[in-house]
């Protein structure tokens, strides 16, 4: 039972520390909208998430309304696009695109996520189609956001996929350097790419997902730092003691909000995701917690090892307040959307390569990061490589969401605006890796693999 303590305690969260549920994402089958004539299937898809999610952003309201609870982001996901893509004798990926900007705009939707591939181990029919459209696709829409899985434990790495993926940012970028290259900014590269993520620009709805889902990601990182300021100077046990506390008490607020929605729009409830997701808010970021257990600044040495102590005390503490926890959960470091690590990455202390160290104890991996606009397709391809080895090789969701900054070079500023933040333009390594990336070909699975 809620006593008075409890309850200013979250109103205090609330008010002063950026506690919010970053988003109510609905996932959407589209399996059953394939069609050999592409008008057709796209009138399917367009209706199907329209009828759906047509009261998705109208309950979102309601519920923020009743209970308090700040609801930043209602967004869509969809079945990956060269799924349905596939059954189509013209596989105008584009036109898709168009369709469900179209649904995103009419339901109202911060965006919708599921323009994706999962090519881990080969092509099928559409996913090159899909691929080469992506740059096109994310330049002439503002809601679409879009995904290709290259890599996972099982499969290994599809190397002619990431060599494609290089090339796709690249272009993504300078499709919308009028616009700050926003494109890629809303492009993931996953290895183990889960099924069932709420967060954008990595969300679709997996094949093995029901015909419709409601997943929640819950937000924090401004509470859990608070957490550990009032802490005082207690040894590291017992911040993570604290930090699991915290993320209990966060991850109940995003099991009633999802409890909610799934009453009230009739779809079944499918996970919460426990990411501690920041925002370029101050007192709103997961560098700031790592510098108040003591670091002076993100990205000195031990940052890796706060980082791994912060991502195992979250998932401890959330995954008992959730019937079903799932996405990626654990703690995010986008360096745009946190302002902490902006700081940190325009003061010099932090870098790519100790962010790569980083993603291997930690919730995704080098994400919403600016690097200079003259980067060639083929060193994207091998910062692509490098970190889903890691993920391969972990057994964890790894990806790179990398902007080139048209135009700009090193210590220039990109800003997006938004969650999406703005920071600097990061230096990666001038060698040459395009002997490498032009073999093609798989690299094998790792021997995690073989646990049957």
């Amino acid at each position: 039972m809620l006593n008075s303590k409890d309850i200013l305690e979250t109103i205090t969260m609330i008010q002063d520390e950026h506690l919010d549920v970053r988003t109510i994402t609905m996932g959407i089958s589209l399996l059953d909208c394939c069609h050999s004539d592409i008008n057709i299937m796209c009138d399917k898809v367009y209706d199907k998430i329209t009828r759906y999610a047509e009261k998705l952003v109208s309950t979102g309201e309601q519920i923020e309304k009743q209970f308090g609870i700040p609801i930043i982001n209602k967004r869509i996901s969809i079945t990956p696009a060269a799924m349905i893509l596939a059954s189509c004798d013209n596989k105008d990926a584009v036109k898709l695109a168009k369709t469900l900007e179209k649904a995103a705009c009419t339901c109202g939707v911060n965006f919708l996520g599921g323009f994706s591939a999962l090519v881990q181990k080969g092509f099928g029919p559409g996913d090159r189609e899909l691929i080469e459209a992506i740059p096109e696709a994310l330049a002439v829409t503002d809601h679409i956001c879009s995904s290709v899985n290259i890599g996972s434990t099982k499969a290994g790495i599809n190397m002619d996929a990431v060599a494609l993926m290089g090339k796709a940012v690249k272009k993504s970028a300078e499709l919308t350097a009028d616009r700050d290259c926003i494109g890629p900014a809303k492009l993931v590269v996953f290895c183990n790419a889960p099924e069932d993520n709420p967060f954008m620009a990595g969300a679709f709805h997996g094949a093995g997902e029901p015909d419709s889902v409601i997943n929640v990601g819950v937000s924090g990182p401004g509470v859990v730092r608070a957490a550990l300021a009032k802490a005082g100077d207690c040894d590291l046990t017992a911040v993570a003691d604290l930090i699991k506390k915290t993320a209990f008490k966060i991850t109940r607020m995003g099991q009633l909000v999802a409890n909610e929605a799934s009453k009230r729009l009739n779809v079944p409830f499918g996970i919460v995701d426990l990411s501690l997701a920041p925002t370029p808010a101050v007192g709103d970021s997961v560098a700031h917690i790592l510098e108040e257990m003591g670091l002076e600044c993100c990205g000195c040495h031990g940052t890796t090892a706060a980082l791994a102590l912060l991502n195992d005390a979250v998932k401890k503490g959330g995954v008992m307040a959730s019937s079903h926890v799932g996405g990626l959960s654990g703690a995010f470091i986008p360096v745009t959307e946190d302002a902490g690590m902006i700081d940190a990455a325009r003061c010099g202390a932090l870098s790519i390569t100790k962010l790569e160290a980083m993603t291997a104890v930690c919730s995704v991996g080098l994400d919403m990061i600016n690097i200079p606009g003259d980067t060639p397709a083929e060193v994207i391809s091998a910062i692509i490589a490098d970190e889903a080895a890691i993920g391969m090789v972990n057994s964890k969701t790894t990806a790179v969401r990398v902007i080139p900054a048209i135009g700009k070079k090193v210590g220039d500023e990109l800003s997006f605006g938004g969650l999406l933040g703005s920071g600097p333009v990061m230096p990666v390594s001038t060698y040459s890796p395009l002997k490498f990336i032009s073999r093609g070909g798989r690299i094998p699975a790792p021997m995690q693999s073989l646990k049957n």
